[in-house]
């Protein structure tokens, strides 16, 4: 017997991108869209023929691998019928060799699922599910374009318990329309009250091409904001951030990445995998890819990505080969994101090179300053650090 098919000490994370939503809120800039029944059912299928079609070319590479996670995102992957769902999941688990206790999320929206649905997934050996919450208060929901109030996510929560999930991430937005330091307060403190697992927090960013642009996207350039509902000033903004950290911690959840709390045992092993820099394969479409040195991501046009799977072509749009000075550099900006760090003794091991001697200068500059610090062999970022983290880790992009 191949003792090479005995042992697969590699991990593989992968992603399955559904770009389906039942309606586009104000504030979202993903690759998703409302979308006919008949076209989400097409589109399940094409999804099933680039999944063969690349485990099929793959097949020797991927032999070396187990599968540590998988998680379906979107969009809304709960919208589309669960059996095309559970068909894709399957064809994977028939494809590739999975961890016994390999995590497998799915995200999900107040109203789109329901009992026989959470009974396939739960047959299926979905484990997380991730849902959508944004706020508790439905001025600030309607606000955002949610489809959903704070009575429709109560509804929809207890159908999760009901079907034996306990591996519940909640997703929170603040600095919201309207949105008041007393009112975010309230929302931890509902959320908490349901004791999730896993909370992640997020701070609303005004991306360009949505709605919320067209209304917020010239503030600071001084341009007047008539007849809308005002973002929160910076300060209170701020004042958000800092409540986040205090309420979460003071109910037993821990900080182990910049937006993201979780009971102990319960941090998300997939998004670790990123910042981890574990390799991992997105299948869908625009979906991106980490995998044998190159980053590669597909079509981004949905009728193109349909028409390439279907005739069992290549649907990767783009790719490219990873340098040692892009990977030192991403080593760096992603594992700062965890509150654990970046280890000095695997920057070696990856790369041959000691972490001091690339970035001796600029950990020193930050070390001083009060934003790094180094436990151990650990650098990571201090309290401090974390509110600047953005230009931490733009220092870390090594000049050519």
């Amino acid at each position: 017997m191949n003792n090479k098919n005995l042992i697969s000490s590699k991990k593989l994370a992968i992603y399955v991108h559904i770009p389906f939503c039942a309606k586009k809120c104000a504030y979202c800039d993903f690759l998703s869209a409302p979308a006919t029944s008949q076209m989400q059912t097409r589109y399940m299928w094409a999804l099933c023929m680039e999944i063969a079609g690349f485990v099929e070319k793959n097949r020797e590479a991927l032999s070396e691998y187990k599968i540590s996670s998988v998680f379906f995102g979107g969009g809304t992957p709960s919208i589309v019928e669960a059996h095309t769902l559970v068909r894709v999941l399957t064809l994977l688990r028939e494809s590739l060799p999975f961890d016994k206790d390999a995590e497998i999320s799915i995200e999900c929206n107040p109203g789109t699922i329901t009992k026989d649905k959470l009974s396939k997934y739960k047959r299926a050996g979905i484990n997380r599910i991730s849902i959508g919450l944004q706020s508790t208060d439905n001025r600030e929901l309607a606000l955002l374009g949610r489809i959903h109030t704070w009575e429709d996510f109560l509804f929809s929560y207890q159908l999760l318990l009901e079907a034996g999930f306990d591996n519940i991430n909640i997703d929170l937005i603040s600095a919201l329309p309207g949105q008041t330091l007393f009112s975010y307060e309230e929302t931890l403190k509902k959320v908490i009250a349901l004791s999730p697992a896993h909370i992640s927090a997020y701070s609303l960013i005004i991306e360009e091409e949505t709605p919320f642009y067209q209304i917020y996207g010239d503030k600071k350039e001084g341009k007047e904001l008539l007849e809308c509902v005002p973002l929160p000033d910076e300060e209170t903004e701020r004042q958000m951030y800092v409540r986040t950290g205090e309420i979460l911690r003071a109910a037993g959840y821990s900080r182990y990445e910049i937006s993201n709390y979780a009971l102990p045992g319960k941090e998300c092993r997939h998004n670790q995998s990123y910042w981890n820099r574990t390799e991992y394969i997105g299948f869908g479409l625009g979906a991106a890819s980490f995998f044998g040195g190159c980053r590669f991501s597909n079509e981004r046009d949905l009728t193109t990505y349909i028409r390439l799977a279907e005739g069992k072509n290549s649907v990767c749009a783009q790719k490219v080969r990873l340098s040692l000075k892009d990977g030192m550099e991403e080593f760096m900006f992603l594992g700062l994101r965890m509150m654990c760090g970046v280890s000095e003794d695997e920057f070696f091991k990856q790369f041959g090179r000691g972490m001091w001697e690339i970035y001796g200068k600029i950990l020193q500059k930050h070390i001083s300053l009060g934003l790094l610090e180094k436990k151990g062999n650990q650098i990571a970022l201090t309290e401090r650090g974390i509110d600047v983290s953005n230009m931490v880790f733009c220092d870390f992009l090594l000049e050519e």
